[in-house]
């Protein structure tokens, strides 16, 4: 995508979980298209850093700390971003977490954690721009789910059951929105940070390893997002899934 040719088509785009992965890609990505990003996440100097570097390379965006299980935290995120900007065009739900582990380790916590943050945060972040998308007749939701939303595998029961329900709430909320447009998208494997924190070592290491097999570049699904939001406002992309080529 190269840089917009008109002002028009300037977008105040949203993302969470934008401090690395897929989120840091995309706030790329979309800057560098001429959109402007707000970027949301808890490792603020990560933010910083990457919204210095995208400023001094002649694009347009801020930052702000973002916890997306705290609905108070989303909704101010939010509301700052409308008051300053005066609407928000679209919102990227990014922010994920991925700990595995096989059921019978009783890893509850952890399962409470891919609760809040891979569906609550989904939700929390619906809530905050819909009205106002509502209100304006435009707008633009795009979540991030999985290809584990397609499909369940051992050690990733829960994290599966959060992306299933990221696909159904993003499809009940593409049937009762006629203005609103609802993208999901769902990456296969991708060099992230997702398999890094907790988990079962063995669940883990083995994710990781078959990400640094055949793990697609957090770069091509910042495209994929990027060619559902370029789309005419009558388009909308409703799902894209997007795998390396030798994944089964």
């Amino acid at each position: 995508m190269g840089t917009l040719s008109t002002p028009a088509q300037r977008k105040i785009v949203l993302v969470t979980g934008a401090s690395s992965g897929i989120g840091e890609a995309t706030a790329r990505h979309l800057a560098a298209a001429g959109h402007h990003v707000v970027l949301g996440a808890r490792r603020v100097e990560r933010l910083s850093g990457l919204v210095k570097e995208l400023t001094e390379a002649g694009h347009s965006a801020e930052y702000a700390e973002l916890d997306v299980t705290a609905p108070d935290s989303v909704r101010s995120f939010a509301e700052a971003a409308l008051t300053r900007h005066g609407r928000v065009d679209v919102l990227v739900n990014n922010a994920g977490v991925m700990p595995l582990s096989p059921m019978a380790a009783l890893h509850v916590e952890e399962w409470n954690q891919m609760i809040d943050v891979n569906l609550r945060g989904v939700l929390h972040g619906i809530a905050a721009v819909l009205p106002s998308m509502r209100e304006r007749r435009s707008g633009h939701i795009i979540n991030i789910a999985s290809t584990a939303a397609h499909r369940v595998d051992a050690t990733a029961a829960v994290y599966c059951a959060t992306k299933y329900a990221v696909r159904a709430l993003s499809e009940g909320l593409r049937q009762e929105n006629t203005d609103v447009r609802v993208t999901v998208v769902s990456p296969g494997f991708t060099r992230s940070e997702l398999s890094d924190r907790g988990g079962d070592p063995q669940a883990q290491g083995a994710s990781r390893a078959a990400t640094e097999a055949i793990g697609l570049p957090a770069s091509a699904i910042a495209e994929a997002i990027g060619y559902a939001i370029a789309q005419p406002a009558g388009v909308d992309v409703n799902e894209i899934v997007v795998r390396p080529t030798v994944q089964n």
